[in-house]
């Protein structure tokens, strides 16, 4: 499992003109799931988005989690995070796991944020074409990966 984690003053995704998922302050997280992930990874990263501590603190240190500034997540499936182009110039998707083996995965993803961390989450629609929206924080980028 692999997720790209942004710090965002807003985000928000639309599906065909309609707005699916819109945070304020928070985390934009791109999330890829792979062959063989498991539960085990899922509560690993939503553990893992949960405590990252890249919101600063009153002195300007990153320092804070999304839970200590009560702040937002919006999660996007995005099978392309296991995109591989390293012969040719067309990414293969190879390593991405099956719509029916991602789609379960990446709900509880989700659920657990929400359930378990006490997170409000947003989310995309998965398999759809989605417009992505963002205001990047910082930029702060992380990459995580289970």
């Amino acid at each position: 499992m692999r997720a790209i984690i942004q710090r965002v003053k807003r985000a928000k995704v639309t599906v065909d003109s309609v707005i699916s998922g819109e945070i304020g302050k928070g985390l934009m997280v791109l999330l890829g799931i792979t062959h063989g992930d498991t539960l085990e990874q899922v509560e690993w990263i939503a553990h893992k988005i949960a405590n990252l501590r890249i919101f600063s603190d009153n002195e300007g240190k990153m320092n804070l989690s999304i839970k200590d500034i009560g702040g937002e997540v919006l999660v996007v499936s995005n099978f392309t995070l296991y995109g591989d182009a390293k012969k040719g110039f067309r990414p293969s998707y190879i390593d991405a796991a099956r719509p029916e083996i991602a789609e379960p995965l990446y709900n509880a993803v989700c659920e657990e944020l929400r359930s378990k961390h006490a997170i409000t989450v947003s989310t995309g629609v998965f398999g759809a074409m989605m417009d992505v929206e963002l205001v990047n924080d910082g930029p702060v980028t992380i990459s995580i990966e289970k």
